[in-house]
């Protein structure tokens, strides 16, 4: 693939102008509409092929949540990409101001693996909405998805707007090499780096969707059984392979047990006795993942799951107690179906132990007092968070969701999307009537009736 010919080629549509029509846009969006419902069934079939996923979860996590996204977008593009009027200071007398959101060009879209149409497609919306031309790269890891995604967008659009290419770890860095005008990257911290490090080479914007260790906090006034069903839920969809899963949680000696009691229930309620055998409970994604994941094993006590088995690449839904701060599974990301327990007495003991790691991508707290959950707000940061409840913030199209720190820089979904591929042009025009003359030279004695109008 001529990396350099593609983008000469995207470049060239893009200065046409195309792109800029806001009925293109929309047609655009109505066309991936109707492409993602076409290829509906087989999407779903490539996901349980590549991940395990039952077709209710691929269709909540990832392709009811691109049309979701679609028709919010096809709702309020008009007035998102409309201009809009500005004050306009006295001493600018003359003049009117205004904003004028415009697309930045061609946009680098590079997706991870856990969430193949999702977050291939997701900001793929906000650039096209925003007036963009784009290059889409997809992780390697899910072959069946890819191949379904290929399709679809290469019968939904030409090349020179909107490209899918499947590339392989050194043609990415040949990509990276080349100038964009916007990159969007999900995936890990130490790729991130990377495409920063590429980025800068052309002073090119990124968006940075990356993860991080996100904690859930159990209070001694939680409601445990709400709390543990929902922590299970958020915790194991898609095997525990969600950038803003629970990483792990902080409970409340108090209702340890009684926490410990819930989960193993809640587990059972949703997966059955035997979780390999459930039609709903997904796959590891590879075997090194796979590996990596079994030597977290080895820590703590397990009182719930444990088991696994390397030919179905299956790993049980797994609580582990007795888990110390300084234990091995507590400094990296886990990015599976393994979910360690810590206690504590005191809130502010927890706290300061979120605030001396990175910045997690989420926070989750669950307890009855609000005047103890705004607390633990106000002295903490994340990315997002919710309240006696897990990763459901993401779902919500009207909040943005990003990281803050090595969880990522930048939001989008909704109006975030088209506001991140979206560069605000300002503008001032002036009247032709006439000159003001306070702000030409000489200068003269003019500077106290400047002082008295710049007030």
């Amino acid at each position: 693939m001529n990396y350099e010919e593609l983008i000469k080629e995207q470049r060239a549509f893009f200065n046409n102008r195309t792109t800029g029509d806001i009925s293109f846009r929309k047609q655009s969006l109505t066309a991936l509409q109707k492409a993602i419902r076409k290829y509906e069934k087989e999407l779903s079939e490539a996901l349980r092929k590549d991940l395990g996923k039952a077709p209710f979860e691929s269709y909540m996590t990832e392709i009811g949540f691109i049309l979701s996204e679609i028709r919010h977008t096809l709702k309020h593009l008009d007035k998102w990409a409309a201009a809009k009027r500005c004050k306009t200071p006295l001493f600018l007398f003359g003049s009117t101001s205004h904003t004028r959101p415009e697309p930045y060009g061609i946009v680098l879209i590079l997706s991870p693996w856990n969430y193949p149409v999702q977050l291939l497609l997701a900001p793929l919306v906000g650039a096209i909405a925003a007036g963009n031309c784009a290059i889409l790269k997809p992780s390697p890891r899910t072959v069946h998805t890819n191949h379904i995604l290929g399709k679809l967008i290469s019968e939904t659009f030409p090349p020179q707007y909107i490209a899918f290419l499947e590339t392989d770890n050194r043609q990415t860095d040949n990509l990276l090499k080349q100038h964009f005008d916007y990159i969007f990257y999900t995936g890990g911290v130490a790729f991130g780096k990377r495409i920063m490090m590429a980025a800068a080479k052309n002073l090119t914007p990124v968006t940075l969707e990356l993860g991080g260790k996100s904690p859930c906090i159990v209070d001694n006034d939680a409601h445990i059984q709400i709390a543990a069903r929902r922590i299970v839920w958020g915790k194991y969809l898609n095997c525990g392979q969600t950038c803003v899963a629970p990483d792990y949680i902080f409970v409340h000696r108090e209702v340890k047990d009684k926490l410990i009691t819930a989960l193993q229930a809640e587990i059972e309620r949703q997966y059955g006795k035997a979780p390999q055998e459930s039609p709903d409970y997904p796959r590891i994604i590879s075997q090194d993942h796979f590996y990596n994941l079994l030597l977290l094993l080895k820590q703590g006590h397990i009182v719930a799951g444990g088991k696994y088995d390397d030919k179905d690449l299956y790993i049980a839904p797994t609580v582990i107690s007795g888990i110390l701060p300084e234990n091995r599974i507590m400094s990296e990301e886990i990015f599976g179906p393994i979910l360690p327990l810590l206690d504590f007495d005191d809130i502010d003991n927890v706290i300061d132990y979120v605030n001396n790691q990175e910045k997690p991508l989420a926070l989750y707290y669950f307890g009855q007092n609000k005047k103890k959950a705004r607390y633990v707000l106000q002295n903490t940061s994340s990315g997002g968070a919710c309240i006696n409840d897990v990763v459901t913030h993401v779902a919500n199209t009207h909040l943005p969701f990003g990281g803050v720190g090595s969880s990522g820089t930048g939001a989008y979904h909704g109006k975030y999307s088209f506001d991140t591929f979206s560069h605000t042009r300002s503008i001032v025009q002036s009247t032709t009537r006439f000159n003001i003359g306070m702000k030409f030279a000489p200068y003269d004695g003019k500077l106290k009736w400047l002082k008295k109008i710049m007030k």
